[in-house]
């Protein structure tokens, strides 16, 4: 037994069936030098990015910035978790497809489970540091965070068996928005200091050196998400007389523009790099605008604020309390939940189209291929 273990070949056993000779397998803390199997098809997802994917990593430090009161969570779990959503978020449905369990904050005092991913994301955070700096994990952070998680994993399943995992692995990640609208609603110099251009530049080049260094760690397969048409989000409207705020929408259109073609310059030239992209802002634009065509009553209004089209950043209360704030009955009926987020409904249509969309929405992968690819 010795020198098999030595060798790194282990004969491992789930109950009393033997695993398949092409699982990986897996050293179970608990007992010692026993196994458990992991199928050869495996894929684990590590999560990065921002409100839109946060799982409750923000409910693990000192920040304003969360979700954790109610009416966040009311749907689905029944409680709040963290997540800005009044049920699951887009990682959630990924999970689901990919026959993972739910992947929760990597920040949870309970969660080690890494052989099935980890979430990193923090709600307000952006590729640039200073964005919110002090109340998020900016993805820097994030990426270390990753790092230290994959320093256990390989203590925990081997350093062959954690190489295997981390480049069959999928990264997803949500980022970008913070960096234009924090600015814009905190009536920051900041875009007086830069041009557009420039601008959009910095965010692109951090998410990159991040994006490069994960590949460096072993990460192949990546999924990213188009920003979304925050010009147009409930918080844009409420502000600027029910219109979409043209400057931050200018300021997506570069960003996502930017980012396609950053992702394939990265393909030519980092080796095995495959990535997949989901174009968000056009489908977030077509719900919006033709709500009942996808089984939605209201496009432009938010569920849940105060103010018009609900668009005032009021809603829940730690307390439990409904003043200061509107609730409507029934989120499934809304695109957007509070002022910024997509409703759980929402969020599936965003999830499909990551997971199994055609090339009109999803290129050059969608998240599917990418799982399916050895």
């Amino acid at each position: 037994m010795n020198m098999m273990m030595s060798s790194r070949i282990h004969i491992c056993f789930l109950a009393v069936f033997m695993c398949a000779s092409l699982a990986i397998f897996i050293p179970t803390p608990s007992l010692g030098h026993s196994h458990i199997c992991l199928s050869d098809d495996h894929v684990a997802l590590f999560i990065f990015g921002d409100s839109l994917f946060d799982a409750g990593n923000n409910n693990y430090f000192n920040t304003t910035i969360r979700a954790n009161f109610y009416p966040y969570g009311e749907t689905f779990f029944n409680y709040p978790t963290g997540r800005f959503s009044d049920g699951r978020i887009i990682p959630d449905f990924i999970a689901e497809f990919a026959k993972l369990p739910l992947i929760p904050a990597y920040l949870h005092p309970g969660y080690k489970r890494y052989v099935d991913g980890a979430n990193f994301a923090s709600a307000g955070a952006g590729a640039l540091v200073g964005t919110r700096q002090g109340w998020v994990i900016d993805l820097h952070t994030q990426l270390s965070n990753f790092k230290r998680m994959k320093t256990l994993l390989k203590k925990e399943i081997g350093e062959a068996e954690a190489k295997t995992l981390v480049s069959r692995a999928v990264y997803m990640t949500s980022i970008g928005g913070n960096d234009y609208a924090a600015p814009y609603t905190a009536n920051s110099s900041l875009f007086q200091s830069y041009s557009p251009e420039e601008y959009v530049d910095m965010v692109i080049g951090n998410l990159t050196t991040v994006i490069k260094r994960i590949h460096k760690e072993g990460g192949r397969k990546f999924a990213f998400l188009y920003l979304g048409p925050l010009g147009c989000r409930p918080a844009a409207r409420a502000i600027n007389a029910g219109e979409c705020e043209e400057e931050i929408t200018a300021m997506v259109k570069l960003h996502n523009k930017a980012l396609s073609h950053v992702l394939q310059k990265l393909e030519s030239q980092l080796k095995g790099f495959k990535y997949s992209i989901t174009d968000i802002y056009n489908l977030g634009s077509e719900i919006t605008n033709n709500p009942l065509k996808y089984g939605f009553k209201e496009g432009e209004a938010a569920c849940c604020g105060s103010g018009p089209y609900r668009g005032i950043s009021t809603c829940g209360s730690v307390n439990g309390s409904v003043q200061g704030y509107e609730l409507c009955e029934n989120p499934s009926d809304y695109v957007t939940f509070d002022t910024s987020h997509p409703t759980e409904r929402t969020s599936l249509l965003y999830a499909k189209a990551m997971w199994n969309g055609n090339q009109s929405v999803t290129w050059p992968y969608n998240i599917k291929a990418l799982v399916e690819q050895s």
